[in-house]
C-alpha cells in the first residue's frame, strides 16, 4: 500500500468513529473550505491546506512524499529521536522498517495539538452542557495548552527522521476517537451498576488487563468501589485533558463518572467537590487499545502488514485469522 493511502483510510476512520459524529464532521470540512476560498494573499498562503480534507491536526504524515510503498511497520506510543535511530538500526540489521508510526504527535502535528482541543466543545454539549458554556470553557484551556507547546522543539524527532530518510507518521486523535467510541459503546451497552464493575469491565479488555499485571492497570481516583457509576462519560479524545470547569457542568448535567485516560490532582478534587466519580483506564493501555482498533483496521482494508511494537505499545488484534 502507498503511504498517502493508508494516511487517508486511517483519517476517514477517525472520522467515521468522531463523538461529534461524521456528518458533524464533514460539515465543519466544508466551512473550513470556505473559509480559505475567502481568503487572499499572505494569508492564504500560510493556511494549512491539509486542513481542509484532514479535521486532525495531530495526526499527519510528518515525513515523506505519501508515495512509499509500506509493508512493515515500526510502531510506538512515543516515537522520537531515539525511536528513530532504533528504526534506522533495524534497518541496517536486516529488518524491514518502511514506516515509523507514533501515536504522540511530533514536528508540526504536536505544534497544533491545541486545535483539535475544539471538538471537547460539542462532545461536552452532547452530554448535556450547553454549548454556550462549553464553547467558552473549551476556548479558555486551548490558548492554556497553547501558550504551553508554542516553546517547545517540536521538529526534533521530524528532522531525524528527515536526515535518516525514514517515512514518519502520527495518527493522534484519529487513534482516540477509535477508544472513546469503543468504550462509550461498551458501556452503554452492559450498564456496569457500580464503579468495581466499571474496572471488571476494562480488566476484561486485553489492553487493559496486560497494563494492570504492569501496576498500572485501571484505577479509581474518586469515589469507592461500591459506589455506583450513574451514567458514564468516557473522556478520552480531544487533544488533551480539558476545561477543569467543565466538572461542574457535567455533575448538573446528570454525569455520574467519567472514565478517562488521566487527571490531574486539581481536576480530581474538583470532582470529588461536585461528588463526580471518577476511574482512569490507564494512559498508556488507552493508547495501546485505540491505535490496535486502527490497526486492524487497517489490516482488514489492506491486507497483513508487518508490525513491531516499541516504546509502550503492545499489539492485541481483534482480527479473526
Amino acid at each position: 500500500m502507498k503511504l498517502i493511502d493508508l494516511f487517508n483510510f486511517l483519517v476517514e476512520q477517525g472520522i467515521q468513529r468522531d463523538p461529534r459524529g461524521a456528518d458533524n464532521v464533514r460539515q465543519l470540512l466544508t466551512e473550513k473550505r470556505e473559509e480559505y476560498d475567502q481568503l487572499s494573499g499572505e494569508k492564504k498562503e500560510d493556511f494549512d491546506t491539509d486542513s481542509l480534507v484532514n479535521p486532525y491536526a495531530d495526526s499527519r504524515i510528518l515525513n515523506g512524499t505519501g508515495d512509499e510503498n509500506i509493508s512493515s511497520l515500526l510502531v510506538g506510543i512515543d516515537m522520537e529521536t531515539p525511536e528513530i535511530l532504533l528504526a534506522q538500526t533495524l534497518r541496517a540489521s536486516g529488518k524491514s522498517v518502511d514506516l515509523v508510526l507514533t501515536h504522540h504527535p511530533e514536528g508540526r502535528a504536536y505544534a497544533t495539538l491545541y486545535h483539535v482541543m475544539e471538538m471537547q466543545a460539542d462532545i461536552l454539549n452532547k452530554f448535556g452542557v450547553p454549548i454556550t458554556m462549553a464553547e467558552a470553557m473549551t476556548d479558555s484551556r486551548m490558548k492554556d495548552v497553547g501558550r504551553k507547546i508554542m516553546p517547545q522543539n517540536h521538529s526534533r524527532a521530524v528532522d531525524a527522521a528527515r536526515v535518516l530518510d525514514i517515512p514518519f507518521m502520527s495518527m493522534h486523535t484519529v487513534a482516540d476517537n477509535q477508544v472513546t467510541m469503543f468504550l462509550q459503546g461498551l458501556f452503554d451497552e452492559r450498564r456496569p451498576k457500580y464503579l468495581r464493575d466499571v474496572v471488571k469491565l476494562l480488566k476484561e479488555i486485553p489492553e487493559y488487563r496486560e497494563a494492570a499485571r504492569g501496576n498500572a492497570g485501571p484505577t479509581i481516583f474518586s469515589g469507592s468501589p461500591e459506589n455506583r457509576a450513574g451514567k458514564i462519560f468516557v473522556d478520552m479524545t480531544g487533544g488533551t485533558e480539558g476545561a477543569k470547569e467543565a466538572l461542574e457542568r457535567l455533575a448538573s448535567a446528570g454525569v455520574g463518572t467519567i472514565v478517562g485516560m488521566h487527571m490531574s490532582e486539581e481536576h480530581v478534587k474538583l470532582a470529588e467537590k461536585y461528588h463526580l466519580r471518577v476511574v482512569i483506564a490507564g494512559h498508556i493501555a488507552s493508547d495501546n487499545l485505540g491505535m490496535n482498533l486502527m490497526l486492524d483496521a487497517a489490516e482488514n482494508k489492506f491486507g497483513g502488514v508487518a508490525v513491531t511494537a516499541c516504546s509502550g505499545f503492545r499489539r492485541f488484534s481483534r482480527i479473526s485469522r
